[in-house]
């Protein structure tokens, strides 16, 4: 499931970069005694006592100003505010309160998210006595804390967890349905998708790319199958979207992969395959999620589908040229099916749609262990890996998780398993369990008890 997400918001230069910096655990926003140098949004992950949060750094907060720098950074904060589970109002304890403060604390207060007031610069006791004045804010206990030096942060990070939701984004009922997360480049036609596959208009459809910022969710059941589909805004090159709308629309569409099964990338088949679509397609593989292409306005590329009499009829030569480009510039998805439609016409619909439940189904796919042990150990003798007059030895074999399936391997020595040999034994698992549209992992261990000595030769 995904992670909650926890924004670190306040007007500028009271800290937040600086706390962000030390909850991450390594210095990665830019920290200077300047307002305003927070322009990129920032967010990473961050664990305590095992429970991991995605941690968002805002700009500095200006209200009532016209800079149109300011209102971008302001219009970006209040994104973060609504999107997130919870909010850490930093106020500085050196300044005291403010206007502005009084002034976002009524904001926070409207978004009905859970606020923990954080009073930062509160480095001695005489400052600890005087951060009881940001009590007349209304938001509850406040958490006195030296971002700088440490003081006071391990109990705010005990006392977000205490507010966490323990799930985000996730209902009972959604345990049995399959999760597809419609993920793409702007304007290749996923609204077009999700509207043809549920024969209702369900998304605004625009020809201006953008549209779509929110991830909506639908369920509807195919064929006895419970589905929940997600539209997701288009994504773009991440430097180019730092700073912009279009940021918390790309964290969004991430977000969606998290929570889903399998990420149907949608690729403008008439454009060809740009940068863009591989940037999206990493997206899905790299979450581990199970992913099939839909090429869609093919229509555009063989008119001859959307004849209005007699037969539709593909033209396969074209289908084997587009596939063979697209396994040459994203060999990293090789296992993922290609499907050719048009949303608009109607095309090849039922195709993405079942071949994303095949994908899925995949995903959750086991191997019995001794099926499993009895193939890697064929695929071993067929072909021993040799280093330096040293034999890898494969002592066992488990698939010790689905969703991807993941394949462990206990082993002589760890270090031998190079990532060729990997590729020749998931193809052999291929060749006896094809798992279209899933990863598959395969990982060495060393096996307990076993030395790494001349015995191995």
């Amino acid at each position: 499931m995904p992670r909650p997400l926890v924004a670190v918001v306040g007007r500028p230069n009271v800290g937040k970069s600086t706390l962000f910096n030390r909850l991450v655990g390594r210095r990665i926003a830019i920290v200077e005694d300047t307002p305003g140098i927070t322009r990129d949004r920032l967010y990473h992950n961050v664990e305590w006592s095992g429970v991991e949060f995605t941690l968002i750094d805002t700009g500095g907060i200006i209200l009532n100003e016209t800079d149109p720098l300011a209102v971008q950074v302001r219009s970006q904060a209040e994104i973060a505010i609504e999107e997130a589970d919870v909010i850490l109002f930093v106020v500085d304890g050196a300044d005291g309160l403010t206007p502005t403060d009084q002034e976002l604390a009524n904001l926070l207060r409207a978004s009905q998210r859970p606020v923990l007031l954080v009073v930062n610069k509160t480095d001695n006791p005489r400052r600890e006595l005087e951060a009881a004045e940001f009590y007349a804010l209304g938001l509850g206990e406040v958490h006195t804390i030296s971002a700088a030096h440490g003081h006071g942060v391990a109990d705010l990070l005990d006392a977000v967890l205490r507010v966490l939701p323990e799930e985000r984004g996730s209902t009972e009922e959604d345990e049995d349905a399959i999760r597809m997360a419609i993920v793409g480049r702007p304007n290749v036609g996923k609204s077009s998708l999700l509207n043809a596959i549920l024969g209702e208009e369900r998304s605004i459809v625009s020809p201006i790319p953008g549209t779509t910022r929110d991830a909506v969710d639908t369920r509807f059941r195919w064929n006895e199958q419970e589905l929940v589909l997600v539209d997701t805004a288009g994504l773009r090159r991440s430097g180019k979207v730092q700073g912009t709308v279009e940021y918390y629309m790309a964290l969004r569409a991430r977000s969606a992969l998290e929570r889903s099964h399998v990420g149907i990338v949608v690729i403008d088949g008439a454009a060809g395959i740009l940068d863009g679509d591989k940037r999206v397609a990493g997206l899905a593989h790299e979450a581990g999620r199970a992913c099939i292409v839909a090429v869609n306005k093919w229509d555009l590329v063989d008119p001859g589908i959307v004849r209005s009499s007699g037969k539709r009829h593909a033209d396969r030569e074209k289908i084997e040229r587009f596939t063979e480009a697209f396994r040459r510039e994203c060999p990293f998805l090789h296992y993922a099916p290609l499907a050719f439609l048009s949303a608009t016409e109607r095309f090849g619909v039922q195709q993405v749609v079942e071949t994303a439940i095949e994908a899925a189904q995949n995903h959750a796919h086991r191997i019995p262990t001794g099926v499993l042990n009895r193939l890697i150990r064929e695929a071993v003798d067929r072909r021993p890996l040799m280093d330096q007059g040293r034999t890898f030895k494969v002592y066992y074999a488990t698939m010790a998780r689905v969703q991807p399936p993941t394949i462990v391997l206990f082993c002589n020595d760890p270090d031998m398993f190079h990532f060729s040999y990997q590729r020749y034994l998931e193809n052999q698992v291929r060749a006896q369990y094809p798992l279209e549209g899933t990863p598959i992992r395969i990982l060495a261990r060393r096996a307990e008890g076993k030395e790494r000595d001349s015995r191995d030769r």
